[in-house]
């Protein structure tokens, strides 16, 4: 009963309730007898919020800052608080997704990669279709600018598969210095390592175990499984592919991240990467990506024949 409207409910009540008057019950409440005859000139804001709804329908694992962004680029100027306020009455929270288990001990900040290229780092995700078999999506995120490279999603993804994926990805975006991944089965097979030595590209395996050392394409992941996996039914993996390839160009050039002061992968890796160098022979594309950061794990012992590290 501290706010003006809760005292105007308590002063009604009592008026109703036992026969009080204004004056008697304002003195209960300890009211000013103006709070309670005041009437709000607002216009209840019903275009606003009739934005705020559509927008929140149509991405439903938004909320009320990244609407504010959206909100400023169409030209509603609002402030954040006033956001928040009629975000809050609309009942527009977005629900949380159970909790998860939060590592205990100290952790060493990760290191930015400051142009693209420098390093990508890549894992998978699994979901299954509406008939309950199971498929898996490649991810592979830039680091520096946070656009996602590639999602291949297929039934099966095998080190061969990988390798012929991250080729192709070379003849579009140029050779990155590092890539960064787990000790997954397909990623430390014999196609992998022929592959880096013949690219002459440095392959980091974290440490078993250490997720948080390749903590921007778990974050990415996390996203995807949200935003997208979790939202949506896949019927074929000809739907899937479909799916996943809006849903990226949908994050590279409209998803504001909050990483990047609320701009766009594409918009932070045009207009605040300063010297973007494209390695000689790239295709260049339209945007570009961000580069995959991971911090570098305890050196190991030598995988084979190859200089790469393991984790």
């Amino acid at each position: 009963m501290v706010t003006p409207a809760g005292k105007r409910e308590a002063v009604a009540h009592l008026k109703v309730a036992f026969e009080m008057s204004e004056r008697r019950a304002c003195e209960t409440v300890g009211c000013c007898r103006m709070t309670v005859r005041y009437t709000s000139t607002r216009d209840g804001d019903h275009a606003l919020r009739e934005r705020m709804k559509a927008i929140a329908h149509e991405r439903r694992r938004f909320g009320y800052r990244r609407i504010h962004v959206l909100l400023k680029r169409e030209g509603l100027a609002i402030n954040h608080k006033r956001l928040f306020r009629l975000y809050r009455e609309e009942k527009l929270a977005v629900r949380k997704r159970g909790g998860r288990k939060r590592a205990i001990g100290t952790r060493s900040p990760m290191l930015v990669p400051m142009l693209p290229n420098q390093r990508w780092s890549l894992d998978f995700v699994s979901d299954q279709f509406t008939d309950g078999r199971r498929f898996r999506v490649l991810t592979v995120v830039d680091d520096c600018t946070r656009e996602c490279l590639a999602l291949v999603a297929d039934t099966s993804l095998s080190g061969r598969r990988v390798a012929r994926e991250l080729s192709q990805l070379l003849l579009q975006r140029g050779k990155p210095n590092m890539i960064v991944s787990d000790n997954g089965s397909e990623l430390t097979s014999n196609a992998i390592l022929k592959w880096s030595d013949e690219a002459h590209i440095d392959w980091h395996y974290i440490a078993p175990g250490k997720p948080t050392q390749n903590g921007f394409i778990e974050s990415f992941n996390g996203k995807l499984r949200d935003e997208k996996l979790n939202e949506t039914l896949f019927t074929t993996l000809h739907q899937a592919r479909i799916e996943l390839a809006q849903w990226r160009n949908d994050y590279n050039t409209k998803r504001p991240h909050s990483g990047l002061g609320w701009l766009t992968p594409s918009e932070f890796a045009n207009h605040n990467v300063p010297s973007k160098q494209w390695p000689s022979g790239a295709v260049q594309l339209d945007g570009s990506a961000p580069m995959a950061i991971a911090s570098t794990a305890q050196q190991g012992i030598n995988n084979r024949q190859s200089g790469l590290r393991t984790g």
